[in-house]
C-alpha cells in the first residue's frame, strides 16, 4: 500500500493546492493521501483565515483522505522546526511511504544535495553561519550566504520559500533516517508571496494564497474569487463567510497589547525566537502600539523580517517559549497525532495506522490526556489554548459564543 503524505497550511484551499493533491497521488501511485495541516495559526506568524475544520472539510472534499493537525509549537515556528515536528508526525505514524511537496525548482534531486550538506552541517558552515548572523543578516540570507561558501549554484534555489521547506523536509528525512521517499511538484502559478489576482485559467490557480486573503480583507468577496478555487472549497468559504468574519491579524490585537503590557517589565526574551535585542524594541516601541500588522512594521529591521517579527508577536501571544520547543526535541518532536477528519472510504488506513503508529491517534481530544504521554502534556495545552484564543477573536462582536475545543467534532464526510 503506497500512502502519500502532504504537510501543507490550505489557507485557503486553492486550485493549485488540487492540482498538487492529484498530482502527487499520480507521481506516488498513493492509494491514500494523508494531509498534516496547520491548525488555526500559520507559519508567517498569523491566524488562519478560517478554522482549521473548515480547511479540513475543503481538503477532504478536494481530493485528501485523512486531515491530522500539526501542533501550534510547529506550525507557528520557522522553517527547520516547522519541517521537523511535521516529518515526525509523518514518520511516526508508520505507514507514509512518500512525501510530496511543491518547489519552485521542481528538482528532488537538487533539493537533497542541499539538504545532504545542511544534514551534515561541517564547522566551517556553522562558524560562517553565525558570523553572518552577527552582521545582520536576517537567518534566511545569512544561511544561503553560507551555503553558498560550499556548495555550487545553490543562491537561486535557496532564494525562494517552497525550496526552502523542501529542502527542510529533506533534511530531517535524513536524519531520521526515514524510509519516506521525497518527491516534488514543480509550482505553477504565482510565486507563494505574490499578492496579485489575475484572471483565472482552466485547473490551476495562477494566484497564491496569499492574493485570495488580500482580496477577501480588501472587501473582496468569496464569489469574486470562486474561479480560483475548487467548487467545493468555494462553496464552504462563500457559505462561511456568509454567517461569520475571516480572522486576520489585526483581530489579535487588543489581547496581544495587554500580553506584551503584562510582561513588559521583565521583557520577552523567554519566548521562542525572541531575541534580547527584539525583547528590548519591543518594550521601547510599545508607547507606540496601534495594532498587531503596525506593530510588525514599525519594530522590522534589517535582521528582522516582518514575519519572523509577526511569528515571534505570536509566539509571546501564546505563550509558546524557548523552553518548549526544548523539550519538544528531547521527546523526538510530534508525540501524538491529532484527527481533524477523515473521508470514510479512508477507514482501512485508519486501522493501519492504529496498528502500526508509535505514537497515539487522538480521535476525541475530550479524552486525550488518558493516552497522551505524560511529557506530552505542555505540548497539548499549548494546542487547546491557542484555539481558544482564535475561536474568541473569530466570535468577538458577532453575539455567537466560542465552542469549546472539545465540544467540535471530527469532520467526516
Amino acid at each position: 500500500m503506497n500512502i502519500n503524505g502532504i504537510i501543507a497550511e490550505y489557507n485557503p484551499f486553492h486550485n493549485g493546492h488540487k492540482y498538487h493533491l492529484e498530482e502527487s497521488r499520480r507521481l506516488t501511485g498513493a492509494d491514500y493521501t494523508v494531509a498534516v495541516m496547520s491548525g488555526n495559526f500559520v507559519q508567517r506568524g498569523a491566524p488562519a483565515l478560517v478554522d482549521k475544520h473548515l480547511r479540513t472539510e475543503m481538503a477532504l472534499r478536494c481530493g485528501a483522505d485523512l486531515v491530522l493537525e500539526l501542533p501550534v509549537l510547529y506550525a507557528t515556528a520557522s522553517s527547520e522546526y516547522f519541517a521537523a515536528g511535521a516529518v515526525a508526525l509523518l514518520d511516526k505514524l508508520g505507514v507514509v511511504t512518500h512525501l510530496c511537496f511543491g518547489s519552485e525548482c521542481g528538482d528532488a534531486g537538487a533539493l537533497g544535495q542541499i539538504a545532504s550538506f545542511l544534514a551534515d552541517e561541517p564547522s566551517w558552515y556553522r562558524a560562517a553561519l553565525k558570523e553572518l548572523l552577527k552582521q545582520g543578516l536576517s537567518y534566511p540570507d545569512a544561511r544561503a550566504r553560507a551555503l553558498s561558501m560550499g556548495t555550487d549554484s545553490c543562491s537561486s534555489i535557496l532564494s525562494s520559500p517552497n525550496n526552502i521547506l523542501g529542502i527542510d523536509y529533506i533534511k530531517n528525512i535524513i536524519n531520521r533516517k526515514s524510509a519516506i521517499i521525497p518527491v516534488t511538484i514543480k509550482r505553477t502559478g504565482a510565486g507563494y508571496h505574490d499578492p496579485q489576482m489575475t484572471p483565472a485559467a482552466p485547473g490551476v490557480s495562477p494566484v497564491s494564497a496569499l492574493a485570495i486573503r488580500r482580496a477577501l480583507q480588501e472587501g473582496g468577496t468569496a464569489r469574486e474569487i470562486h474561479a480560483h478555487m475548487p467548487l467545493p472549497a468555494a462553496e464552504l468559504l462563500e457559505s462561511f463567510l456568509a454567517r461569520s468574519r475571516a480572522v486576520y491579524a489585526d483581530r489579535l490585537s487588543g489581547i496581544l497589547y495587554y500580553k506584551l503590557l503584562t510582561e513588559q517589565k521583565k521583557g520577552y526574551e523567554a519566548y521562542l525566537d525572541v531575541t534580547r535585542d527584539l525583547s528590548n524594541r519591543i518594550r521601547g516601541s510599545l508607547n507606540r502600539f496601534t495594532g498587531f500588522e503596525d506593530f510588525c512594521g514599525l519594530l522590522k529591521t534589517k535582521a528582522f523580517t516582518h514575519t519572523r517579527i509577526s511569528r515571534c508577536l505570536l509566539h509571546i501571544l501564546l505563550g509558546i517559549r524557548k523552553e518548549d520547543m526544548e523539550r519538544s526535541r528531547d521527546m523526538d518532536y510530534t508525540p501524538y497525532a491529532r484527527v481533524l477528519g477523515f473521508r470514510r472510504s479512508a477507514a482501512p488506513l485508519l486501522e493501519r495506522i492504529r496498528a502500526c503508529s508509535s505514537i497515539p491517534l487522538v480521535t476525541r481530544p475530550a479524552n486525550a490526556a488518558k493516552s497522551l504521554p505524560q511529557e506530552a502534556d505542555r505540548l497539548w495545552e499549548l494546542d487547546i489554548l491557542a484555539s481558544e484564543i482564535y475561536k474568541g477573536a473569530a466570535c468577538e462582536g458577532t453575539g455567537r459564543p466560542a465552542l469549546h475545543e472539545y465540544s467540535i467534532p471530527l469532520v467526516i464526510i
